[in-house]
């Protein structure tokens, strides 16, 4: 294994930190953050990138703000989409393979079985075609590229849906309120960053899409009430539908997704969600 530069866009993000702390042994790192860069500067971006010249860049920066998508489509597409496309063309300058961090929200959730890497985006809201616009710009500006799409992402530091519930029973909530017609794969950033540390070491040279979600699906109620346990926490949690929660982006119902291309490519699978969950559980400082 080669020591290589690395540079991560969104590196100050919860996935960002993570693969920040987990690259720096191996590898020589560079945060590509807004107060380092502006990916929707191309100008200023590749001159960022030429004097790093990187070997691989992580492009992890996003509008992820779902529902605010909506409202603020301009600036959602004008990060996923437009930063997408000069990040990638910044990086075939340099001649760096890109990994593209992207969504489960690119699928309209209509499914009733897991979306594999082959099956056809439809999104549904302005969040998932901003972020499927940035996959498309990637492919299009990028010879040698990664796709990786993750979901339902929890991880130290947050911000999440779990720092979220434990906030609000800290604070005394006696009952929580959770959606249960909602099923996808809970995934940690420690098992993202793990995986694409894994497949950047590999001596084959992969590119395409991946999904690297954990594996086995739940709820988000199922999410929360397996938080708490293993918490040791007695919590209220009720199980209730979306439609009590009216949002103004629609949510996928089925977000899990199949990760065809790891057994094809005869890569090590993520693992189960609730053994991600218990190891992020353990190290997090509550």
């Amino acid at each position: 294994m080669s020591n290589k530069k690395i540079m991560i866009t969104g590196g100050r993000g919860m996935l960002g930190r993570q693969i920040t702390d987990d690259f720096k042994g191996d590898h020589t790192i560079y945060i590509a953050d807004i107060d380092d860069t502006d990916i929707t500067d191309f100008n200023r971006f590749l001159k960022f990138t030429k004097e790093i010249n990187p070997d691989i860049i992580i492009h992890a920066a996003a509008y992820t703000r779902v529902d605010g998508a909506e409202t603020d489509s301009d600036f959602a597409y004008k990060l996923n989409a437009l930063g997408s496309k000069n990040v990638a063309i910044a990086a075939e300058e340099v001649k760096a393979k890109i990994i593209y961090i992207s969504t489960d929200y690119v699928f309209d959730g209509v499914s009733d079985k897991p979306y594999n890497e082959y099956d056809t985006p439809n999104p549904s809201s302005v969040y998932g075609r901003s972020k499927y616009a940035g996959e498309v710009f990637v492919r299009e500006n990028s010879s040698d590229y990664i796709i990786a799409r993750i979901s339902w992402l929890y991880g130290l530091g947050g911000p999440s849906f779990l720092h979220t519930m434990n906030r609000l029973s800290v604070e005394g909530v006696h009952e929580l309120k959770v959606v249960n017609d909602q099923i996808g794969n809970p995934t940690s950033t420690l098992a993202v960053s793990s995986k694409l540390k894994s497949l950047i070491n590999l001596d084959k040279d992969l590119r395409g899409i991946f999904h690297l979600t954990c594996e086995g699906s739940a709820s988000w109620y199922d999410l929360a009430v397996n938080f708490f346990k293993l918490r040791g926490l007695d919590q209220k949690v009720t199980p209730c539908a979306s439609s009590e929660y009216p949002t103004p982006a629609k949510r996928p119902e089925n977000s899990q997704l199949d990760k065809m291309n790891l057994r094809l490519n005869n890569l090590d699978p993520m693992p189960n969600w609730e053994d991600a969950l218990k190891e992020f559980i353990d190290i997090e400082k509550w």
